[in-house]
């Protein structure tokens, strides 16, 4: 799981930013690029197949955020005002005061920028993954169970990539 973390300037502005699944790929690396080079500072946090396989995908998240606002107060040495948090759940990092928010890479610039990169980055891990696994395609189907994916499991077993705890077939 990726998560990413932005602060963009005061007077920041883009029609084209929104939540990274209803918009393109080709669109999402631009705006990607553009994000990166405006904002004030941004940071990914990853974690893992195995952990999440350890902790649910849910706690996963949370510390893929807090993995990413570490590395984001660690360049703009200081702690953020307060995190806004694209869902409903986040567990408190270091005191700082959040806002969770339910849709809000649709209703917030800082959390869709965020949205966008994490998911730009992601996409462009599974590509790399793919090039040494292309049994599983995954340049293609990014790692979601499409059918096309779910048969190259079936055939060939799964990676250290994949998450064993997701249940994509019946026993």
């Amino acid at each position: 799981v990726v998560a990413a973390a932005v602060i963009l300037p005061n007077k920041f502005s883009n029609k084209d930013i929104n939540d990274s699944k209803k918009i393109s790929e080709k669109k999402r690396t631009i705006l990607s690029n553009i994000i990166k080079n405006e904002s004030i500072a941004w940071a990914i946090g990853i974690v893992a197949a195995g952990q999440i396989d350890q902790i649910n995908i849910l706690n996963a998240s949370i510390k893929a955020m807090h993995h990413s606002i570490k590395s984001i107060t660690k360049k703009i040495q200081k702690q953020p005002d307060i995190l806004l948090i694209d869902g409903n759940r986040f567990k408190t990092y270091l005191n700082i005061p959040h806002q969770c928010i339910i849709k809000g890479d649709q209703k917030y610039i800082s959390i869709a920028s965020a949205s966008i990169l994490a998911k730009t980055y992601r996409d462009n891990l599974m590509i790399d993954l793919g090039k040494n696994n292309p049994k599983y395609n995954w340049p293609s189907n990014k790692g979601y169970p499409t059918k096309e994916h779910k048969s190259a499991i079936m055939q060939y077993g799964i990676t250290k990539y994949h998450r064993k705890s997701f249940k994509l077939f019946k026993k």
